[in-house]
């Protein structure tokens, strides 16, 4: 299947849901800002002009359902985006100025994974026999609360048997795991290659439900997101997180983001399934549903972790909030496990949020980033939207 054949499940179906999300205009060699409405894409790009600004508007709402501008329409934008149409109107990440946060270590079966790679330095060759000997005794006693008494004693316990972890610690211990996932605006969309390092032999997509919020900490959307992770770089040592996880492209969200109103919010979305399936030129295939109710912290203990009297994030920010997807099929050499492959397919589907795909590439032969903030301030300025908009917070 090509990227292209994906099309038509990128947009959600949903009439009643608010997405907003970006598009490169190439004749304004730039980004707008747009709402989907029906068949057509509406430029609201007056009303932000960033996704930050836009989405810090108390009145974001209003604005994404009744805002008039030029339209582009909705179906030829997102074939163009999955073919690669460079030269034509495609859509971007749906973030920019916002800082892009992660939690980790969020679901039992990520959890156990990480201490398996911690435990064979990241030698994918030796994770099966660890695996083994590792689930049961772990996997049954996390039914616990986070940073609860009873948390504390399966530490105790855990410990005096010499199997505590440094991810047992965010797993189940009082503090989640937060850490910046990548630079603002590199993240890259739907369609985009994403990047592992040629360096890497042992890597994975992690599928994730992402946040959105606002200047206040409070969550005003959502969205799909791949956290790429190289497990080998993480195994081998916690302090090498950042090689693992941010590269060229290692960083995937959109396709748009459905903004939080009266008929959804946070907690239907905390409801919601999230579906990965990865295949690859070599007639490999792998699928995994994962139900964010299986999430070990709730979604506003992460939110408040990341943002609050401890840190403000003045433009807002993006919160990927943990995968349950840790995939240990082996895929060639028996006890190898899985990792990826050049040209590999990846989608990520929600029935509340569309479909993010995408392709992998070696990260150094991924589409260079080269358009930051100045390249962003510097377009606007030129086109005459620097301002603030009226109705911003």
């Amino acid at each position: 299947m090509t990227l292209n054949q994906l099309a038509d499940r990128v947009v959600l179906a949903d009439p009643a849901a608010v997405l907003v999300g970006r598009v490169f205009d190439p004749d304004a060699d730039g980004p707008c800002l747009v709402v989907r409405r029906g068949d057509e894409l509406v430029d609201i790009t007056p009303h932000g002009p960033t996704s930050a600004d836009l989405l810090a508007r108390p009145d974001v709402l209003d604005v994404a359902r009744h805002a008039e501008g030029r339209t582009w329409n909705l179906h030829e934008v997102v074939h163009s985006t999955m073919s690669g149409a460079g030269g034509s109107a495609h859509l971007l990440a749906p973030c920019d100025l916002q800082v892009i946060k992660a939690a980790g270590v969020t679901f039992v079966s990520s959890m156990i994974e990480r201490v398996i790679e911690e435990r064979v330095a990241g030698d994918a060759a030796r994770a099966d026999a660890i695996r083994a000997s590792l689930h049961d005794i772990v996997g049954t006693a996390l039914t616990v609360t986070p940073g609860s008494p009873e948390a504390a004693a399966v530490k105790q316990a855990l410990v005096e048997q010499g199997l505590w972890s440094q991810y047992l610690e965010v797993g189940i211990g009082p503090d989640p795991e937060i850490f910046t996932k990548a630079p603002v605006l590199s993240a890259v969309g739907v369609g985009a290659d994403v990047g592992v390092l040629s360096s890497s032999s042992w890597n994975n997509p992690e599928p994730e439900l992402v946040l959105v919020a606002g200047p206040d900490g409070t969550a005003v959307g959502a969205t799909l997101g791949n956290d790429v992770n190289l497990r080998d770089y993480e195994g081998r040592s916690a302090l090498l997180l950042g090689k693992a996880k941010d590269n060229n492209a290692s960083c995937a969200i959109g396709p748009f983001i459905r903004l939080f109103d009266d008929q959804f919010g946070l907690t239907d979305i905390a409801t919601t399934t999230i579906t990965i399936h990865v295949t690859g030129n070599d007639g490999f295939h792998t699928e995994h549903t994962g139900r964010i109710t299986d999430i070990s912290r709730p979604l506003p203990t992460l939110l408040a972790a990341t943002c609050g009297p401890h840190h403000q994030y003045p433009d807002g920010f993006i919160l990927f909030t943990g995968t349950s997807f840790a995939p240990a099929m082996d895929r060639g050499e028996p006890g190898m496990g899985f990792t990826h492959h050049d040209g590999d397919i990846v989608t990520i589907e929600s029935p509340h949020l569309g479909l993010l795909a995408n392709t992998v590439v070696k990260s150094e032969a991924a589409t260079p980033w080269t358009s930051g903030v100045r390249t962003l301030m510097h377009n606007l300025a030129t086109r005459g939207l620097l301002g603030t908009p009226n109705g911003a917070r």
